[in-house]
């Protein structure tokens, strides 16, 4: 008999697999389709202070192995997310939840943070730094150490739950990023988030989305994140959840041997929004023919 569970910290999962922000809703649409429970935890869609349209159409480009998307963090502001979302969510997933938090300056992920501290089902805050920074001339946080660091130090303040930050891969050194934001306070580290790609149509000869660029997610930024997980974790001392390109066991156990402790689930959901209970119903068998017991032991194990 195997055994899925880890702990991520301080809080026991059934298994490691986590549906990522953005590609899971706040997990109620989901439940209409099958029981969201057997999944370890999701991480809900990115949730920013004030209400967000997004941006203009279109806004979704296929790729060969994957898609890009420039969806603007559309999301009702962390006052609906309160009112409506979460009791919403409450009703169908009974266990801890991760909040993906989003922001345009350190006071807007600050008061984020805030607003969402009390909610009881939030297990942990996941803090996406990719976003642009309006006060440092547009450039994401993710993408200096010194702003990085200055989300964290500041969310901190607020929060009584761990804070884990996601890193944006688009960067030259993800490892000097990962230890300030390590330095300043967080408690854990995911990555990676979205690579920035583009297509053109070939008849109107213009870029395919809106925005002109967009994240470009899927199978094809699978060895980036695995080489970026494994660096990360040789760096720092807290827990890395590994994400990029995940949609099968087989993933899962790569991205744990190069050190995440937990894996989220991305674009696989949106084709095949069965995706994430697949891989849980199909881990078990992948980790007896790799001859692993307990999932947790092979964390780092390619090191």
């Amino acid at each position: 008999m195997v055994n899925t569970k880890v702990n991520l910290l301080g809080i026991e999962l059934d298994n490691p697999i986590i549906p990522a922000s953005g590609t899971f809703g706040y997990g109620y649409e989901y439940a209409e389709l099958y029981d969201i429970n057997c999944l370890g935890s999701f991480s809900f869609k990115g949730t920013t202070l004030e209400p967000r349209f997004g941006n203009p159409t279109p806004r979704i480009a296929e790729c060969a192995s994957g898609m890009i998307n420039s969806v603007g963090l559309q999301n009702p502001g962390v006052d609906a997310v309160i009112a409506h979302e979460l009791p919403e969510l409450k009703k169908h997933f009974h266990k801890p939840v991760m909040a993906n938090v989003c922001g345009f300056s350190v006071e807007e992920y600050t008061e984020v943070c805030r607003r969402l501290d009390g909610e009881e089902q939030i297990g942990w805050f996941e803090v996406n730094v990719s976003c642009p920074n309006v006060h440092g001339g547009g450039l994401s946080f993710g993408t200096s150490p010194e702003a990085a660091a200055s989300v964290v130090r500041s969310v901190k303040k607020v929060t009584t739950k761990p804070i884990i930050i996601k890193l944006s891969p688009n960067v030259t050194d993800i490892v000097t990023i990962a230890k300030a934001c390590e330095d300043a306070g967080a408690d854990g580290i995911s990555l990676i988030n979205t690579l920035l790609g583009m297509r053109i149509d070939l008849k109107t000869k213009r870029p395919v989305v809106a925005n002109k660029m967009g994240g470009f997610s899927g199978p094809a930024v699978k060895p980036v994140a695995v080489r970026m997980v494994y660096q990360v974790y040789d760096a720092v001392k807290i827990p890395v959840v590994g994400m990029g390109g995940v949609s099968t066991a087989e993933d899962v156990i790569e991205m744990m041997l190069a050190g995440a402790t937990a894996v989220e689930v991305g674009t696989a959901n949106l084709p095949n929004p069965y995706a994430s209970k697949e891989i849980i119903d199909a881990l078990p068998a992948a980790m007896e023919k790799y001859k692993i017991k307990n999932l947790s032991d092979i964390i780092g194990g390619a090191h």
